[in-house]
């Protein structure tokens, strides 16, 4: 007669001291955690509206005055080379929309660490790190390199209707640039240690969440009504309480994806598992060459941009690159109406016919290479539009509030239980 009780005795306390021990990991892993993933969330909630804010702040730089007849893409690229000798063509992007500027990616002399010969300060092109040289294959997937020789610096936006020359532009002058930094690397660049420091963050974040899930769970129907709506009119602790508790849960779901998709950026072997679990490869398919033909005059941006026009319809934008030497191709990057963002396309053109010999298109890649290809999208709220950048906003919002809602309820806690020691002592 006395087992059963004590049975119900067991099993209240092994349930204490679950919820103890996985309370204990979410506390410490937030307290160690904590200030990095509020950075990451405040960071991810400004980067959501960077497109929209810029264009907002900088309406001139991106939009123009509609007007009957564009110059040709050689003059708006020959009006960038006088204004800027010392600079090499990369790419132009053009936007199907009649008002929108024409986007050219320069590769500008930068100056290298003071590099001096024969009393003078020499000024050469820094590539990025990881960008290919002379056109070389690099690890992992082909790369055509554009004229200039490299990625791109700056980006020259030029009215395509007068080629005025609006602005010269370089991201990494930019405040979103620096939001981006503290984001991905706690503005310590590209394999820094903050780069691992975000990384290894993230990952804790996931079990913070997971945790928080468990703890979150109601043992029956009464207390799950009190866990999905906030008591207002109650005391401020209360309050505190609720915001951490329900906005938590809420929002759960989605900063675990944000989290999930990040460590793709974070982490080699976890970008690589994506091939892995797939049985697909990163590799794509090689870029075809042109035949060369002697005494032939190579196409010019403006035909590659015709054949391009002729065959596709609903594009949002082209991006093409010249070819880099006798045998290169012209490849144009087109991303479709209503495609996210990572969704282009890429076709190339003959730099002798002007014709379209080969084509890669999004739809055409495997299985792993399209669910990598939505990581972005999907990290940055971009996937749905709109809707889904609000949510990730307020998601990213919420997700700053957590440490503070949850300090505050620990500090509370460690209040609460000094105080029943203090009375225990009297």
């Amino acid at each position: 007669m006395n087992q059963a009780p004590k049975a119900w005795f067991n099993g209240v306390n092994t349930s204490q001291t679950m919820k103890i021990f996985f309370r204990n990991i979410h506390l410490y892993l937030s307290l160690a955690a904590g200030l990095v993933i509020m950075t990451c969330c405040f960071t991810g909630a400004v980067l959501v509206f960077e497109k929209e804010l810029q264009e907002a702040f900088n309406h001139d730089r991106y939009f123009v005055k509609q007007e009957s007849l564009q110059l040709p893409i050689e003059q708006l690229v020959s009006n960038v080379k006088q204004k800027y000798p010392a600079a090499k063509i990369a790419s132009v992007k053009i936007y199907s929309a009649t008002d929108r500027s024409v986007e050219i990616g320069i590769s500008m002399p930068q100056k290298e660490n003071g590099a001096k010969q024969g009393g003078k300060e020499v000024s050469k092109i820094k590539p990025e790190k990881g960008e290919n040289k002379g056109g070389q294959q690099q690890k992992g997937k082909v790369v055509s390199t554009p004229a200039g020789g490299g990625r791109p610096t700056h980006t020259v936006f030029v009215n395509p209707y007068s080629g005025e020359i609006l602005e010269l532009y370089s991201y990494r002058e930019t405040f979103f640039y620096t939001m981006f930094s503290l984001h991905r690397w706690l503005l310590g660049g590209e394999g820094s240690i903050g780069k691992i420091i975000t990384g290894v963050s993230t990952l804790i974040f996931l079990f913070i969440l997971l945790t928080g899930i468990i703890l979150w769970w109601p043992k029956n129907k009464a207390i799950l009504k009190q866990r999905l709506k906030i008591k207002t009119g109650a005391s401020w602790k209360r309050i505190n309480h609720d915001l951490h508790i329900v906005l938590g849960f809420y929002s759960s779901i989605f900063l675990f994806i944000f989290s999930f998709t990040a460590l793709a950026w974070s982490f080699k072997w976890f970008n690589n598992g994506i091939y892995t679990v797939t049985n697909t490869s990163p590799k794509q398919a090689e870029a075809p060459h042109s035949v060369f033909a002697a005494g032939k005059a190579s196409i010019n941006y403006d035909s590659a941009f015709i054949t391009l026009n002729k065959k596709l319809q609903n594009v949002q934008f082209y991006t093409l690159r010249a070819p880099t030497d006798s045998t290169g191709i012209f490849t144009a990057s087109v991303l479709p109406v209503g495609a996210h963002e990572t969704a282009s396309d890429n076709y190339y053109i003959d730099q002798y016919s002007g014709k379209i010999i080969s084509s890669a298109k999004y739809n055409d890649k495997n299985l792993g290479q399209r669910i990598r290809s939505t990581f972005k999208p999907v990290h940055v709220g971009s996937i749905y539009g709109l809707p889904s950048k609000i949510i990730a906003f307020i998601v990213c919002i919420l997700g700053v509030t957590f440490p503070v809602t949850g300090t505050i309820m620990w500090l509370k806690r460690l209040k609460k239980n000094r105080g029943r020691i203090a009375d225990l002592n009297d």
